[in-house]
């Protein structure tokens, strides 16, 4: 794992190293997006995370181009930066049009950006398998973001619970 270390690219594409943890790479990293996410809400707002989160796709599409033609797995399980983008895109999308508290919008946005990424249904699982490995790795948990909140959302509009 830390064989994967070689530059600051291999670094961030783990997630700051969360996808180095053993056992099921992409719910650490998406249990260690929230800290940072939180931390960036209560300094900056939620806006300042949906801007991060589309700062994420950029820098995560650029590190998995870098990072992958020097492994031969082209979408290793250590690869976490995408599950940090589509979970910060999750929770700010839920925290901007539902009014709950920080807790709920970080418990549902977990369960919801989980479930879709380990699910994949389709449209994610076709998006999975779009263009070149360094988009696709980033793009099918974008989708699982948008798709995780829009559930959410409309369970809670269909629910009354805004």
């Amino acid at each position: 794992m830390l064989a994967e270390a070689r530059s600051i690219h291999h670094w961030l594409a783990a997630g700051l190293g969360s996808g180095w943890l053993p056992k099921a790479p992409g719910t650490w990293g998406s249990l260690a997006s929230l800290l940072p996410a939180w931390l960036i809400i209560e300094q900056f707002g939620v806006l300042t995370l949906l801007t991060g989160s589309l700062l994420l796709l950029l820098i995560g599409c650029w590190n998995c181009y870098v990072v992958l033609p020097t492994l031969k797995d082209k979408d290793p399980g250590w690869i976490v930066i995408d599950e940090w983008a589509g979970q910060w895109l999750a929770l700010a999308l839920i925290l901007l049009l539902l009014n709950i508290s920080l807790l709920s919008a970080i418990c549902l946005a977990f369960i919801a950006f989980r479930g879709f990424d380990i699910l994949k249904p389709w449209p994610i699982s076709r998006i999975e398998t779009m263009g070149p490995p360094w988009w696709s790795i980033m793009a099918d948990d974008i989708a699982a973001g948008l798709i995780g909140a829009a559930v959410v959302i409309a369970g809670c509009l269909m629910l009354g619970l805004l």
